[in-house]
Order: C-alpha cells, then sequence, then structure tokens
C-alpha cells in the first residue's frame, strides 16, 4: 500500500502540539518523551501504525472505530445523562440522580471511616 502526505498523518511534534492543546496545556509543557510514550501505547493497542521510513502516523480502522464510539458515546449517552446529574435544580430526580447521589453519598461515609478528606 503506497502512504502518501495527507493532511490526516501527523508526525510527532505536530501531534504533541495537537495534542498539548486539546489537554489544555501549553505544548511546552507537555514533553516529547510523554508523546512518544502516549504514541508508544496508542500504536500497541492497533490504534495508529506508524508508516514505514517516516516518523508519521495513521490512525487504523480499529482506532477510527474505537474514535467514533467514543465520540458518539459522549454525544448521545454522557452529555445528556451527566447533565441530570449535575443539574443544581433538577425538575424531578431521575433514577440516574438518585443513584448517584446514593454513591456520593457512600463514597463521603467511606472516606469518613478511613479519615480521609472528600
Amino acid at each position: 500500500m503506497e502512504f502518501a502526505n495527507r493532511p490526516w498523518d501527523r508526525c510527532h511534534r505536530q501531534l504533541r502540539e495537537h495534542l498539548a492543546q486539546l489537554l489544555g496545556l501549553d505544548p511546552a509543557t507537555y514533553p516529547p518523551g510523554r508523546m512518544t510514550y502516549d504514541l508508544r501505547r496508542l500504536r500497541l493497542h492497533g490504534l495508529i501504525r506508524r508508516i514505514p521510513g517516516t516518523h508519521r502516523y495513521r490512525v487504523t480502522g480499529q482506532g477510527l472505530r474505537v474514535a467514533l464510539f467514543f465520540t458518539r458515546t459522549h454525544a448521545r449517552l454522557l452529555r445528556p445523562k451527566l447533565a441530570d446529574i449535575f443539574d443544581p435544580a433538577p425538575r424531578a430526580p431521575t433514577p440516574l440522580r438518585r443513584a448517584f447521589d446514593r454513591v456520593d453519598q457512600e463514597i463521603k461515609r467511606c472516606c469518613l471511616e478511613l479519615n480521609l478528606a472528600a
């Protein structure tokens, strides 16, 4: 398979700059060693692959499926359901809000039992 320079093929430095911005960090505070570690983990999990003979990476089909799964899960499930949990003045407590409140109370109880700051 021929690999051409495509906009989605990124080198280490470009990926580090983009990732630092996504994490809300100054790129200078996201060291190259950490980026190397992150890239290695993504590669070992089959989410990206290095383009042979280059220092560039490409997202694999599996990596794209994983990214789409998390994007859709966030948009369709987490964002609306977290709004139910964290709404300061809910119209009516939802089952999820009640369950979250119970878990929150149990965590606080455990912290008090262990003399931890909650």
